[in-house]
């Protein structure tokens, strides 16, 4: 549903717009009780049974917008509970970061198949013919599924001439490539924390919008409003992102509109990755270990730490894009604030990481920064262009789409040495990423540099993006050609990489 426009995009932009807003407008949190109030006005329900419950579901909303997390239903509390402690610009969100608010999941049907109104009482009746376990009936003339019995196999929706039994699936389940989505006793979808690793998958899949992500849209903007010098180092999949007149030339000007200090592309990191990923790679390829796999992608990350941790230790030990552009900005302004703005809701648990806190202040997605783009009236078409983001090359800025991170380390040792070529295998979405590692593991990718994306087509498929996939990949391309240099070796950062590590 991502680039499709809809209710539930409509809300999530109220909610952000108006959270940036309260904040641009002197911070006072008390105010956000009116929020609900004003993201679903009326007396009337527009798409849910009451308009109580909807301005109750905004109210969690605005809640984790601001980095709290949600209330039980069961509790007394002001909609403002706790935000004395996360309004302030130094607070980090507690882990979970992506929750499912309970009274706005619709409970759906897991995995079954389902006769529907199109059965013709064909005589030919293959469906109860093929099914190997006896689960198909007729009653009153009509094709009918014993759950009991059925072992979901599928053959019967295959044999009926009609199309008349689907396959039912909840979305977010199969969204997630971590099989982390089971129910509660109602029925409502729950996620398992443990098996989680905040790709967001399944917040741009549920097509009621019941899962969302904590942001910290407020307090970046409180640290603007008290004078820190705020940096904003953005993902090469912005280009395109706000509309059709968001030209790169105009995303710094856009951010000094916002308030920001300074806006670095994080191309500029991704440049230095590849170089040390490179070096990595010849190092300890085949010398220490089998295989090497990049290491930029958190959830990828995470995915390979939690199910196979024999082979964690094959994922490149390099900083990521995100944190060495971090360091470099506080290297060069070591007062400065550093906010990570992309498309990716892993990014943020990765943020908050120990080692990583005190280089990434803030973490806001596309999405967030959208909001702040309309609580402020920022239009690009009116908005000259500003400094042009020209710092990081075309192989940095390729990073965005899948296959670009194995493609430029390879490029890069091939530049190295043109005598050798690296073979390099991918995978997007975590489905195929744990396919990918299972064949690794068996020993069928020795010698290969692996790139693997928990988002299918890459970062710029991240669950806070704003465009259709195919669109943001076609103007990610067009970017990268507009590029001064091509490869990272060009970079007048090359260099500096060692001085952050």
């Amino acid at each position: 549903m991502r680039g499709i426009p809809s209710l539930i995009t409509d809300i999530r932009k109220k909610v952000f717009t108006e959270v940036a807003r309260m904040a641009y407008e002197g911070g006072d949190y008390t105010k956000a009780e009116d929020l609900p109030y004003v993201i679903v006005p009326g007396d009337k329900a527009l798409h849910r049974e009451s308009i109580f419950l909807e301005r109750a579901i905004a109210g969690e909303r605005v809640r984790l917008a601001m980095g709290l997390s949600i209330r039980s239903i069961q509790s007394r509390t002001l909609m403002t509970e706790g935000m004395d402690q996360a309004a302030i610009a130094e607070s980090y969100y507690e882990p979970p970061l992506i929750n499912i608010i309970p009274y706005a999941c619709h409970a759906c049907p897991t995995k079954q198949y389902k006769v529907t109104q199109f059965c013709q009482n064909c005589l030919a009746a293959s469906c109860e013919k093929v099914c190997p376990k006896g689960a198909i009936s007729f009653v009153n003339g009509k094709s009918q599924i014993n759950p009991d019995a059925c072992i979901k196999c599928g053959k019967c929706a295959a044999a009926c001439p009609y199309n008349a039994i689907i396959y039912m699936e909840r979305h977010c389940a199969a969204a997630c490539g971590m099989d982390a989505i089971v129910s509660d006793e109602q029925g409502r979808a729950v996620i398992n924390q443990d098996k989680c690793v905040a790709c967001g998958q399944c917040l741009v899949s549920c097509p009621f919008g019941a899962i969302v992500d904590k942001g910290q849209i407020f307090q970046v903007i409180r640290s603007i409003m008290q004078g820190d010098r705020v940096v904003a180092i953005v993902a090469p999949a912005f280009v395109g992102q706000f509309g059709k007149d968001s030209l790169p030339e105009k995303i710094s000007a856009a951010m000094k509109a916002l308030g920001f200090h300074k806006t670095v592309e994080v191309a500029v990191g991704a440049d230095m990755c590849t170089i040390e990923e490179a070096e990595d790679f010849l190092m300890k390829v085949p010398a220490e270990q089998s295989f090497m796999a990049t290491s930029c992608c958190p959830a990828w990350h995470s995915m390979v730490e939690k199910l196979f941790p024999e082979q964690f230790k094959n994922i490149s030990m390099t900083l990521t894009p995100m944190v060495f552009t971090a360091r470099l900005m506080k290297k060069e302004d070591p007062g400065c604030k550093v906010v990570f703005v992309g498309p990716c809701a892993a990014k943020k648990l990765e943020a908050i990481r120990a080692d990583i806190r005190s280089d990434v202040d803030f973490v806001l997605t596309f999405e967030e920064l959208q909001g702040m783009f309309e609580a402020k009236g920022v239009d690009f078409a009116s908005i000259p262009a500003g400094e042009p983001l020209n710092e990081g090359t075309a192989a940095g800025r390729g990073f965005a789409v899948s296959g670009g991170v194995a493609q430029a380390v390879a490029d890069v040792i091939h530049r190295t040495d043109p005598r050798l070529e690296i073979k390099t295998a991918r995978a997007e979405g975590l489905r195929e990423c744990r396919k990918l590692m299972t064949l690794a593991k068996a020993g069928k990718y020795d010698g290969y540099l692996l790139e693997g994306m928990a988002c299918p087509g890459g970062c710029v498929a991240g669950a806070g993006t704003l465009l259709p996939v195919n669109i943001a990949s076609t103007v990610v391309e067009r970017y990268k050609k507009e590029a001064d240099q091509e490869s990272p070796l060009e970079s007048k950062y090359r260099s500096a990489r060692r001085e952050l590590d």
